[in-house]
């Protein structure tokens, strides 16, 4: 697909360093050679035999000042930072590398768990969330196909600030990783008002508090999904001069919806689903589905990589 190449060769630029600290599996492994070889970033693989002790010492007294508020020991800390992933997340955090991949292995919530604890949240968005990449082939919708789905992984009931955040940090992500004029739609069952009810004045009042804070982003809603990316459904359903059915930034209302929105366009349209990728904290750094792919795992890398750059 032309996104996956686009995304790989605007990594090569970065040329960052992006450390996986997942050394037992043999996808990161293979994933690691190929984006060292191509140039796609330099990858470091941890494995807890590699790990330096000097630098172990450092990050574990930097864990244990950021969490000794929450009663943890020392001695704990320490025992945390000795696990490759908290040791990966505290690199990131020293500017040791410019960001980690991870979730092989690792769940999705102790990847997620070890960002929290170890990375500074940006304050500017104020919201940890996740989003995918997805490249839809023979798809004349988005962006030629590609779209960006959010928050398909962290937040299981945004409010309608969270919302609101994750649909401006999602727009800045498509701009920086895509290089594409994000058109954000925060999706709902009603367009503009066609239904009621509580779960249609949260989307409505996310969208009001987007446009409030990004004026200068193109951020629209409540829109179905339809209304949302078919030209010829908002011309019937839309009358003002927002989204006209050329939406490639899909705002999903709650984790449910993002969850099976993604999952259902990954496995009936034969999506290309890349991700999922974390935001909301000042370092860059990834998920991994634990049945990805080794094509998944450098493409993540690659995404991871371009976050990094200015």
């Amino acid at each position: 697909m032309q996104i996956v190449e686009k995304i790989r060769n605007r990594a090569k630029l970065n040329k960052k360093k992006i450390v996986l600290p997942e050394n037992e599996d043999e996808r990161i492994k293979q994933a690691c050679d190929i984006i060292n070889k191509e140039g796609i970033a330099e990858a470091v693989l941890l494995s807890k035999d590699r790990l330096d002790q000097d630098l172990i010492k450092k990050y574990s007294h930097e864990y244990f000042c950021l969490r000794k508020h929450k009663g943890i020991t020392e001695k704990e800390a320490l025992e945390k930072v000795n696990n490759p992933l908290y040791y990966a997340a505290m690199m990131t955090r020293f500017g040791d590398c410019d960001g980690f991949v991870a979730g092989a292995v690792n769940t999705t919530p102790n990847v997620i768990r070890a960002s929290i604890h170890c990375l500074d949240l940006d304050k500017t968005i104020g919201a940890v969330s996740s989003c995918f990449i997805m490249a839809v082939p023979d798809c004349v919708y988005g962006d030629n196909g590609v779209f960006v789905f959010a928050d398909c992984g962290v937040m299981p009931e945004p409010s309608a600030k969270q919302l609101a955040k994750i649909a401006i940090s999602n727009a800045l992500l498509a701009k920086k990783v895509l290089g594409i004029e994000p058109k954000v739609a925060m999706l709902s069952y009603s367009t503009k008002g066609s239904a009621a009810g509580k779960f249609v004045e949260k989307v409505q009042e996310a969208t009001r508090l987007a446009n409030e804070l990004r004026p200068d982003l193109i951020i629209d809603g409540e829109l179905q999904l339809d209304a949302a990316i078919v030209p010829e459904v908002a011309k019937i359903k839309q009358s003002d001069n927002g989204i006209k059915g050329d939406a490639n930034v899909l705002i999903f209302p709650d984790l449910e919806a993002g969850n099976i929105g993604y999952k259902l366009a990954q496995r009936l349209a034969k999506a290309r689903a890349i991700g999922p990728i974390l935001e909301g904290f000042t370092k860059p750094c990834s998920d991994l589905s634990r049945g990805c792919e080794v094509d998944d795992i450098i493409d993540c890398v690659a995404v991871t990589a371009i976050r990094a750059g200015k």
